[in-house]
């Protein structure tokens, strides 16, 4: 499964570095000289996080060659791209690392997106709630974002009041919302 840990918003200046969005609580790893990322783009109608090859023109894979905070974001350069044209054609494309290659958490109650998302939502009872399709990481704390079983989708504050077990072994979590956020 690839995981993106960041997208390709624009081109900076004329020598090849872009503006890169980070997906990644951990840039110092996936943007580090010599890291190595695929690249993609969304995939049109697509399910979350599904992903389609990269536009003609844009190599499947890039190599950090530097970067540095800037705003926010990044400003990356890559070893395949020299110049602010070859720059252009990265223009939201996504970047990607292969989730086998990811360490698991050392601390057991973090999980990555990838662990949660095609759970299944239970309630503490076993009744199915729905799946989880995405992890939406807002301001005030991340959301589950579960695909219920009527199509309609609902958002779940990813906090141990309200997700009280994530069993990664049994493909669930078990969810007790209070009364009526899943009406909303």
């Amino acid at each position: 499964m690839l995981l993106t840990v960041g997208r390709v918003v624009r081109p900076h200046g004329i020598h090849g570095e872009v503006i890169v969005e980070l997906h990644t609580d951990e840039p110092e790893q996936r943007f580090a000289v010599g890291a190595e990322l695929i690249t993609g783009v969304r995939r049109p109608g697509g399910a979350a996080g599904e992903t389609a090859p990269p536009p003609e023109g844009v190599p499947p894979r890039l190599t950090v060659a530097g970067c540095r905070p800037h705003l926010g974001r990044l400003i990356a350069s890559f070893e395949e791209v020299e110049d602010r044209n070859a720059a252009e054609a990265l223009r939201d494309v996504l970047l990607q690392v292969d989730s086998a290659t990811v360490p698991p958490p050392e601390d057991p109650d973090e999980y990555r997106d990838h662990q949660l998302v095609g759970l299944s939502a239970v309630t503490p009872g076993g009744e199915r709630l729905g799946e989880v399709v995405e992890v939406d990481h807002a301001p005030a704390s991340d959301l589950l974002v579960v695909r219920r079983p009527d199509g309609r989708t609902a958002l779940v504050p990813f906090v141990t009041a309200i997700v009280p077990e994530v069993d990664l072994a049994g493909g669930r979590v078990v969810v007790d919302p209070p009364p009526g956020l899943l009406d909303l």
